[in-house]
């Protein structure tokens, strides 16, 4: 199956990277370049691509903003390319081929054009297959439900009620699970508004917590309280986020 490719990347040695990579695949019959966001749309538009290879991260309209403007009806296939992983989640909520992390791999690269040669072979519809874009990320307020972790050179992917609390640990924090942790780099006060306020509430500076997991409070001093969880651990808070706590041991009726 002959296809052509479009890769989007504002850093010209990244795209070159991936153009030495497609040229050793005979199936790719033509390869397009594209340096930022509006020159993708325009290339999407004219070119019309099979498969997409697009850079999440670039100044002015990200790879997101490429899918929202070529729009989901219009949109070709995509594997994401960049060199942050906390963008995982939402390129496979938009049902996207792979995901990429720089810099790439020959292995690694050889896997997800045989996922695409495999995808675009299933159907001819197969090509829109970000037909969910729309619905799945029509909001920008929406709340993340599945956080991506590393572990062993695996990505792992942690359903977000699943987690009990969270803590800061330095550059990173430490998602609590029963028995079993993961680490994830972030921070708190990025992690805190990406998570459901109605699901999870910080207590501490350093500490969110799962509210569904909560089984009893107990007064401390000073507007101090002690969070006790269904699993028997507890869970200090801290003076400043009194009234929050307060607003917790109240019944909404």
């Amino acid at each position: 199956m002959q296809l052509t490719a479009l890769i989007v990347d504002d850093e010209p040695l990244a795209r070159e990277g991936l153009r030495l990579l497609l040229c050793q695949d005979r199936e790719v019959s033509a390869i397009h370049e594209a340096k930022n966001g509006r020159d993708a749309v325009e290339a999407i538009r004219t070119s019309r691509p099979d498969l997409v290879f697009l850079d999440v991260q670039m100044p002015g309209m990200d790879g997101f903003s490429v899918l929202q403007k070529v729009g989901p009806e219009r949109m070709p296939p995509v594997i994401f390319v960049t060199a942050h992983d906390r963008y995982a989640i939402r390129a496979f909520e938009i049902n996207a081929i792979d995901y990429l992390l720089k810099p790439v791999s020959a292995v690694r690269f050889g896997q997800s054009l045989q996922r695409a040669n495999a995808r675009l072979g299933v159907t001819e519809g197969a090509s829109r297959q970000i037909v969910s874009l729309l619905e799945t990320d029509a909001s920008s307020s929406r709340y993340v439900k599945r956080l991506a972790v590393r572990s062993s050179g695996k990505t792992l992917f942690v359903n977000v009620e699943e987690i009990d609390w969270i803590q800061a640990a330095e550059n990173y924090v430490q998602l609590h699970m029963g028995r079993t942790s993961h680490l994830l780099t972030a921070t708190m006060s990025t992690l805190e508004k990406s998570l459901n306020p109605a699901a999870f509430q910080r207590i501490h500076r350093s500490i969110i917590v799962n509210l569904s997991r909560i089984k009893e409070i107990q007064p401390v001093m000073h507007g101090e309280y002690t969070i006790v969880l269904q699993s028997g651990v507890q869970l200090h808070s801290g003076r400043t986020y009194q009234e929050k706590i307060r607003s917790l041991m109240a019944n909404p009726f």
